[in-house]
């Protein structure tokens, strides 16, 4: 109990920092800065939930991460979602309807859930939910989208939506960017990174740093090129392999050492842009941060996942509550396996042990 406390203290306080430094970003942007004010009392309230909650022996994440659909426009090479299936053509069980995801939202505010990260496929392919998660207001929705379908109209409709803040998928420049999503994706997202910044729309960039472009995406000209068209947030992902084809992309200790320094510099000149790393930001917490740690994965279906890099469930949504679904036998076991604590290569614990994993079930 003592270092779920312990992890628990610690979120909460570098959720604060997140949101605060997120507030710094947008001084320049009165509308954005007046809904962070509003949001910064909403997400106190939810730590004192999560506290309440802790106090009875429940662990409440402050994050989840719900893959709303499996469709996508776009074939991006190396894709995990496809890999896992998550995002797929056809369906192999029915998904969940708008109407259960609005009652997820609503069971996430209930129990001090702050962040809900919304991925897919491609989430504007499904954007009645997107509207469903808007109307929560206390919870903010980041999504990761690859941008294609981000238009005028939805611009306007997201300038009326601060609780929505997308992310956009870039690989770097434009080589790099067309190679792994599609020729011409490059030119689209700076297209609509410039109708964001000229609505004064708070949104980030996601970058999946593998051995070919982390050279680019560590340098000054591509941060300084995002930081040109007022991109406030910026995530660096470590790419997970999804076969034995591509585990040269995956980063090596090396590598992921000349990545951190490059963060850690990223983050003492550029105080004006929000840099989140992922597993990198983990490692203080002591261990992976999936299976209800730190957060968990809600796939189209409905399962709950440890994370999207270990498509593994026990509990379903269409059938159990958000709550229930944190009592997952699967999720209790590997909280107390160990195994999320060891040492691993490539960017997720448990993606490298899928069979120590799936003895678990």
């Amino acid at each position: 109990m003592s270092s779920d406390i312990n992890l628990m203290e610690y979120m909460n306080r570098n959720i604060g920092e997140l949101i605060r430094s997120a507030l710094k970003a947008c001084l320049k942007n009165p509308r954005q800065a007046a809904f962070l004010l509003k949001y910064i009392k909403a997400a106190e309230k939810a730590s004192q939930t999560r506290e309440k909650y802790e106090k009875q022996g429940i662990h409440i994440p402050p994050f989840l991460i719900a893959s709303i659909t499996s469709s996508c426009n776009l074939f991006c090479k190396g894709c995990y979602a496809r890999e896992n299936r998550i995002c797929a053509e056809e369906k192999e069980k029915a998904q969940l309807s708008g109407e259960r995801w609005t009652q997820i939202f609503s069971e996430a505010e209930a129990i001090g859930v702050s962040f809900i990260l919304l991925a897919g496929g491609e989430p504007f392919m499904h954007p009645d939910i997107i509207e469903r998660a808007a109307e929560v207001r206390n919870i903010l929705f980041p999504v990761f989208t690859n941008g294609i379908l981000i238009n005028e109209e939805k611009i306007n409709w997201l300038d009326r939506h601060r609780n929505i803040l997308p992310v956009l998928s870039i690989e770097g420049g434009r080589e790099h960017t067309d190679n792994r999503r599609g020729s011409g994706t490059y030119e689209k997202l700076k297209s609509v990174m410039g109708l964001m910044q000229e609505k004064q729309i708070f949104y980030g960039a996601s970058v999946t740093v593998t051995t070919e472009n982390i050279t680019e995406v560590t340098g000054e000209d591509f941060i300084g090129d995002l930081l040109s068209n007022d991109c406030k947030i910026l995530f660096f992902v470590e790419y997970v392999p999804v076969s034995k084809e591509s585990e040269s992309l995956a980063p090596t200790d090396r590598e992921r050492a000349y990545l951190d320094t490059a963060i850690n510099r990223f983050r003492e000149k550029h105080k004006e842009i929000l840099i989140l790393s992922f597993p990198g930001d983990e490692k203080s917490t002591g261990g992976c941060l999936a299976a209800g740690r730190g957060f968990f994965h809600i796939n189209p279906e409905g399962d709950a996942e440890p994370c999207p890099f270990s498509p593994y469930s026990d509990t379903s949504l269409m059938e159990k509550s958000l709550l229930e679904a944190l009592n997952s036998p699967l999720f209790l076991k590997l909280n107390h396996s160990g195994i999320m604590n060891l040492e691993h290569t490539g960017g997720c614990a448990l993606f490298s042990r899928k069979d120590q994993v799936t003895q678990l079930l």
